[in-house]
């Protein structure tokens, strides 16, 4: 008889009403990630401090799955931070139900890897003219191909971003 183990059952978030991984869970991974490019570690060297394989390390970072107290302990001492660091930065229980459609699709953004290298060299650029006008570029090409997103930005609304 072959018995299968289910340790790691998660409940579909479509039934749940959730729409993918919890907010708190997606700021922990994006946490992880960010503190590990900051390092300039590679996802393959942190899991083998952790005894982990990398796809592990990019389940965590992507929150498709949660990362435990005391993963979450061991992640914090290999990366040189507290535990604390990778929660900073985390909105309130009501705004992170308020949170926007807007929002989860940054951190989709940032998870990819032109998302992360983005973040990374946008803040060196110390002109902040510059800065504007390498917005502006990207608001005009994201409108050049979706005359939607050229509307949202013409109102104000600013440019939404989709990870592929």
């Amino acid at each position: 008889m072959n018995t299968v183990s289910h340790r790691h059952i998660q409940a579909d978030p479509e039934e749940v009403g959730l729409g993918g991984p919890h907010p708190v869970d997606r700021h922990v991974g994006l946490r992880i990630r960010m503190r590990r490019k900051e390092l300039g570690i590679s996802q393959e060297r942190l899991a083998d401090a952790l005894g982990l394989t990398f796809q592990q390390v990019q389940k965590y970072e992507r929150a498709a799955n949660r990362v435990s107290a005391s993963k979450l302990y061991e992640i914090a001492s290999a990366l040189n931070a507290s535990v604390g660091y990778f929660y900073e930065g985390l909105a309130s229980a009501e705004e992170i139900e308020a949170s926007t459609a807007q929002s989860l699709e940054a951190h989709a953004f940032l998870l990819t890897p032109e998302g992360a290298e983005l973040a990374t060299l946008f803040p060196k650029l110390t002109r902040s003219r510059v800065r504007r006008k390498l917005v502006e570029l990207v608001r005009a090409i994201a409108g050049a191909e979706d005359p939607e997103v050229g509307a949202e930005a013409s109102r104000g609304h600013g440019v939404s971003y989709e990870a592929h």
